[in-house]
């Protein structure tokens, strides 16, 4: 399949991730580069070159600024992506976002602002769902 058919991130993430896991849990910050998933929790601030994913048990307390982000979990703060942000049905996030551009799922919550650093306009929209 080429790569700008892909419709998620993750389905485009080929590295191997560093992983945080369940029952663990990171205060400071964070910073490196590469992929990292993150299904335990976080409590500070992070600055990484690469695409982070936030898992559906994930949780994060301070400004994640990364490359790409990917939310399924919770966040409690802000997220600045130099690309793009996703925001899956399980992301529960009180705070900014802001990307290069910005999808949300339906039933995603976002109590904050959502700003989006990339073009004015969209270049283009293909609708995947259709109606029953």
């Amino acid at each position: 399949m080429i790569d700008s058919r892909l419709r998620r991130l993750r389905d485009r993430s080929s590295d191997a991730a560093t992983l945080i896991n369940e029952g663990c849990k990171i205060s400071g910050l964070l910073t490196g580069s590469g992929s990292y998933l993150i299904n335990g929790e976080i409590d500070g601030d992070c600055d990484l070159d690469g695409t982070v994913t936030l898992a559906r048990n994930g949780l994060w307390k301070g400004t994640i600024k990364a490359t790409n982000v990917i939310v399924a979990g919770q966040v409690d703060g802000d997220i600045v992506a130099a690309g793009k942000v996703e925001i899956t049905d399980t992301a529960r996030i009180t705070g900014t976002v802001s990307g290069e551009a910005i999808a949300v799922a339906e039933g995603a919550v976002v109590e904050g602002v959502m700003k989006t650093t990339g073009p004015g306009e969209p270049l283009e929209f293909v609708e995947k769902r259709h109606d029953e």
